[in-house]
């Protein structure tokens, strides 16, 4: 119930203010009433983040068992998790703004935020391999501090060379943090329920991404766009507690045969179901893409503020990370195949309304564009559990290509969507991307054939 409750405060600060923005000869006092509630939500997310980790220090001090360690770690990677995401998410809604500044067109644009899942994605198999083969903490803990510094000086970037080489360092130090962080949480978790733990780990992934776009252009409205470095000094900090208080795993379990990388590869490549499980998670991560780069060109050239797109990012990708943090519970009762079924299927219409009402009925529009955020990140977890599960001896590297090939392989689609987007608008690209869940119902079809 408070979650309920918070997702209606949540939307209801989004709704209103971005329609009133728009239709600037009503109300002229929400703006203020929305920036008051929405500093009181995102003050309500530090305090949950802070009880989420006192909570379970808590109950770890508490417990007098061995595998009081492999909790708080888990703890800990989650949070690293949580503010990893955070960078991860700051570009897409005040990219239009850089454009603006440095002289580039959307489709330009497009290209520079595809450089970064490129970076932050397509290599992320290669260091899951090393992941594999090295268990070590230095990844992760320079992983996050790469994030935390070369994200946030991105938008000081005066040309696009300048822009894209922090980019590159910034999705690079992302790259290098997830492959790695989900092997240990997946180490860890053996000794819990691994379901629920990387339901949480991917939860707080995907929760502080929702805060990215909120806080950078919160920063950029308000502060000016010259403050985003002030976002740097948190992620160094957890990065240096975390590289503390995270274990390492070579006193915990030792890594009995090295894998080979050529055999790892073919064994992943070859592999039906994990094959299948990429696919879905490629088209399904071309749609939450689609969001995040097309929509903050459309809504700026509608009139909206940094501020405003921001939080539209964030309810969408704040009701993902609630999907995800259930999607365990609700796999439990209903199974994977429905818990898939139902992420798709619902999609599907939501996208076509959010299209067909986004212009003149945006309050409604924008409902649609949060609910749709719950119903399509729901099945994240189940796709990569259940890919972990087909070969668990190389976790890292199939985290890798589940989270991160996926979203590589889609940027490079979204910076010639970018182009098209230009020429023929952007909710034609929408309609054809509302397509894709049908396509999904078809593949989890295939996947649960056997079964």
């Amino acid at each position: 119930m408070p979650i309920v409750i918070l997702l209606f405060l949540l939307l209801f600060s989004t709704v209103n203010p971005l329609y009133y923005s728009y239709n600037t000869s009503k109300l002229f006092f929400l703006p203020r009433i929305y920036q008051n509630v929405t500093f009181l939500l995102l003050g309500k997310q530090i305090v949950d983040f802070i009880v989420f980790l006192k909570l379970n220090f808590t109950i770890m001090n508490k417990e007098n068992l061995p595998q009081k360690s492999y909790k708080r770690a888990l703890v800990w990677l989650s949070g690293g998790h949580f503010i990893n995401d955070v960078y991860t998410g700051v570009l897409n809604p005040i990219m239009p703004f850089i454009a603006g500044k440095i002289g580039i067109s959307m489709a330009i644009a497009t290209i520079i935020l595809t450089i970064s899942h490129i970076f932050s994605s397509l290599l992320q198999p290669l260091f899951g391999f090393l992941a594999d083969n090295n268990v070590k903490r230095i990844f992760i803990f320079w992983g996050l501090i790469l994030s935390s510094i070369f994200i946030p000086l991105s938008a000081l970037a005066n040309n696009p060379f300048i822009l894209v080489i922090f980019i590159i360092l910034g999705s690079i130090g992302s790259s290098l943090f997830h492959p790695q962080a989900l092997g240990f949480s997946s180490r860890f978790a053996k000794y819990s329920d691994a379901g629920k733990a990387i339901a949480v780990f991917v939860g707080m992934g995907t929760l502080g991404y929702s805060c990215g776009p909120i806080v950078s252009s919160a920063i950029t409205q308000f502060l000016g766009m010259s403050k985003m470095p002030i976002m740097t000094v948190i992620g160094c900090v957890w990065a240096l507690l975390m590289f503390k208080f995270v274990p390492k795993i070579s006193n915990i379990e030792q890594v009995q045969n090295k894998i080979d990388f050529k055999l790892a590869f073919k064994r992943i490549l070859t592999n039906r179901k994990l094959n299948i499980l990429n696919i879905i998670a490629m088209l399904k991560t071309m749609i939450m893409s689609s969001c995040f780069i097309l929509l903050p060109f459309l809504w700026k050239s509608m009139g909206y503020k940094p501020f405003y797109i921001g939080m539209a990012l964030f309810a969408f990708i704040f009701a993902g990370g609630i999907g995800s943090l259930i999607s365990s519970n609700i796999e439990k009762k209903i199974g994977s195949a429905n818990v898939f079924y139902i992420s798709m299927i619902f999609t599907l219409p939501l996208m076509i309304l959010f299209v067909a009402t986004y212009h003149s009925h945006p309050t409604i529009s924008l409902i649609v564009f949060v609910v749709m955020g719950f119903v399509t990140m729901m099945a994240t977890p189940v796709t990569m559990l259940m890919a972990q599960n087909v070969l668990p001896e190389y976790k890292s590297i199939i985290s890798g290509f589940i989270n991160g090939f996926s979203w590589g392989i889609v940027a490079i689609i979204m910076s010639m969507l970018g182009f098209v987007a230009e020429k023929f608008g952007i909710t034609n690209v929408l309609l054809f991307v509302s397509i894709i869940p049908a396509v999904c119902s078809i593949l989890v079809k295939e996947l649960f054939k056997e079964d």
